[in-house]
């Protein structure tokens, strides 16, 4: 198995792909129907190997209401096909996105999981859902899966953006 990859911004050949994989992962990711992966094609990074999708990741922009460089960064849909976890996919596919944001300039990254420890080495600190209640309201309140976004068992995780001034903490 080819163990080279490629990182790139998505294009709109990928949405099928993209939708598979998020599908082969439903346990783990809120499910996304293919017209919002098409509507968000630009927001998505894939890891390719040879002509394969073998993993993305996407973002969303969360406004704080008042304070528009408030905005929190919430990262989605982080999925590797089986065969190539553990191969730096993942940290590379989140890297892409913190990079593609960056240029916005937000404080934070944001992102709901079942794999904290993967995202604890990637430099995100769990923090409690209380604190990301725009998300809640915005994403989790519309979930399939659990009726109570408190019950739900995601851990809430955030990474702040170095070298960007207003960051706190």
């Amino acid at each position: 198995m080819p163990t080279e990859f490629q990182i790139r911004r998505a294009r709109l050949s990928d949405a099928e792909p993209i939708f598979a994989l998020i599908h082969l992962n439903r346990d783990q990711l809120v499910p996304r129907p293919m017209g919002n992966i098409v509507e968000n094609i630009d927001r998505f990074s894939v890891a390719v190997v040879g002509s394969d999708i073998v993993g993305c990741a996407a973002f969303q922009i969360h406004p704080e209401i008042g304070q528009p460089e408030a905005a929190t960064v919430e990262l989605q849909s982080v999925a590797v096909r089986s065969p190539y976890r553990r191969r730096g996919i993942g940290k590379a596919l989140v890297e892409a996105v913190a990079e593609s944001v960056r240029p916005f300039r937000p404080r934070e990254m944001l992102v709901l999981t079942f794999a904290p420890e993967f995202f604890t080495s990637l430099g995100f600190n769990e923090i409690p859902k209380t604190k990301v209640m725009h998300k809640l309201y915005t994403g989790c309140i519309n979930c399939a899966k659990h009726a109570d976004p408190f019950t739900c068992p995601e851990i809430a995780m955030i990474r702040h953006f170095e070298g960007n001034p207003r960051t706190a903490g």
